[in-house]
């Protein structure tokens, strides 16, 4: 039966709902009274049917009487098919591992060990509450974020879970995925859901991959006046303007290693000193990395110090490319369609859906987005048909035979490096004569514009 659930005021109906199923009436007053201001709690016993319409979380006692078996378990169960997306939570004083593992193959999230903290159940909260916000369409009191990732499948929900887990973290955070796949998207997710609680953290952004060699420590530290042949003023560095909030590297893979070591100490240290002055100031940020290569494997090919990657590896989180969650797509390119309204009015059919969905993507969301804003364009209808996407869908198809000249000889003499550069430079070119422009080019390939550019210098390809 329900407990303690009186008609609620206005102000108890905007809180968050806390839907605990316990049979312990200690257990419920203990969690009402360290239960956060912005939420409020409805007690159930778990013996009768559950209304969650109106509840964002559930905290689920895995024993409930009359019967000492879990059959919190079965609660678990029936909520989950009740409500996928609801943040379940198990608890127990019970932490027998295969015990407290059966909680989470019955549909919980978490598991929280009785007696439950004030400060543990509040961070818990704290971190639901940023998945709430992450989710499309999700309000949660009066707060809606504008930024938003599209798309609500199994791979961008797992991506949600993980970046909601950081809510709070100062920790670094290495964001890794395939070039156009979202990476500063979910940066600023991450400097958002922190700002919910702080509105004045800065958030400041640098793609190393553009910033020349020669100035990264000046436009990095900042300089002192007179530090060097044009400082004629005193500057502050990007790292000192995201004193006490976020510090965006993007392109981190093309940091040369002479500067390496720079980055690495200020991680290290904290402090920045610059370049001309004698003093060091201590900065508090946290600063977030994106990458489109593995940082792995450049280690392993010493490109990439070892030291710096564990340092910037704090937290990871990996980005799903567009084909693995293709599910995605239909609200993915409803949402680019809608940023072309009012001028084009456009909608996708089904079979133009299907038609979309059947491509690769190698230039992930980026190049769905430029998709979307050619289809609104050229299409002579209202409603996007597939002939209309079989029409600007880019046809690069790199398995397709070598025109004369182009072949690549598998002399295995030359070795493997040697080979795969061919290729590679094969690839290149290709790309280049189906877009005749060398960022789409990049797109299509799933690489940076600073690593293309850095390959045709290397290659000799001239820009079309």
């Amino acid at each position: 039966m329900q407990r303690g659930s009186p008609s609620l005021s206005s102000d108890e109906e905007q809180k968050l709902k806390l839907l605990v199923v316990d049979d312990d009436d200690l257990i419920i007053a203990s969690l009402r009274r360290i239960l956060p201001n912005n939420w409020s709690l409805i007690a159930v016993d778990g013996l009768t049917p559950i209304d969650t319409d109106a509840c964002s979380a559930a905290l689920v006692d895995l024993h409930l009487s009359p019967s000492p078996q879990a059959e919190g378990l079965d609660v678990l169960r029936r909520l989950r098919e009740q409500r996928p997306q609801m943040e379940l939570i198990a608890m127990s004083g019970d932490l027998r591992r295969e015990f407290m593992e059966q909680g989470l193959k019955a549909g919980a999230t978490r598991f929280l060990a009785k007696p439950i903290g004030r400060d543990e159940l509040q961070i818990t909260l704290e971190k639901i509450e940023a998945l709430l916000e992450l989710r499309p369409q999700v309000r949660t009191g009066q707060h809606l974020s504008e930024l938003r990732w599209i798309g609500s499948g199994p791979a961008s929900e797992r991506l949600l879970r993980d970046v909601a887990s950081l809510r709070g973290e100062n920790a670094p955070v290495l964001i890794e995925g395939p070039s156009g796949a979202g990476k500063e998207v979910v940066a600023q997710l991450l400097h958002t859901q922190e700002r919910r609680h702080d509105p004045t953290r800065p958030w400041v952004a640098v793609n190393l991959g553009a910033l020349p060699e020669s100035v990264f420590e000046s436009e990095f530290f900042g300089h002192v006046k007179g530090a060097f042949t044009g400082a004629d003023r005193d500057k502050m560095g990007l790292a000192e303007c995201a004193q006490g909030g976020d510090l965006f590297l993007d392109e981190v893979e093309a940091l040369p290693e002479t500067q390496q070591a720079k980055l690495l100490r200020f991680l290290e240290s904290g402090e920045v000193r610059r370049v001309g002055s004698s003093q060091t100031q201590k900065i508090k940020t946290r600063v977030i990395a994106a990458t489109n290569r593995s940082l792995e494997e450049m280690v392993r090919q010493g490109e990439f110090r070892e030291d710096l990657y564990f340092r910037l590896s704090g937290h990871r989180l990996r980005l799903p490319a567009l084909k693995d969650r293709i599910e995605d797509l239909p609200a993915l390119a409803e949402h680019f369609l809608s940023l072309e309204r009012p001028r084009f009015n456009k909608t996708l059919a089904p079979d133009a859906i299907e038609a979309l969905k059947k491509h690769t993507w190698p230039g992930q969301t980026r190049e769905l987005r430029r998709i979307c804003e050619q289809l609104a364009l050229v299409s002579p209808l209202p409603l996007i048909r597939s002939e209309d996407v079989h029409l600007v869908l880019p046809q690069l198809n790199l398995r397709s035979p070598a025109k004369d000249g182009e072949h690549v000889s598998l002399d295995l003499s030359r070795g493997l490096t040697s080979l795969l550069e061919r290729v590679e430079a094969q690839a290149i070119r290709h790309a280049l004569t189906q877009t005749q422009d060398v960022d789409k080019a990049a797109e299509l390939l799933g690489i940076s514009r600073s690593s293309i550019y850095k390959k045709m210098k290397d290659y000799s390809i001239g820009a079309p």
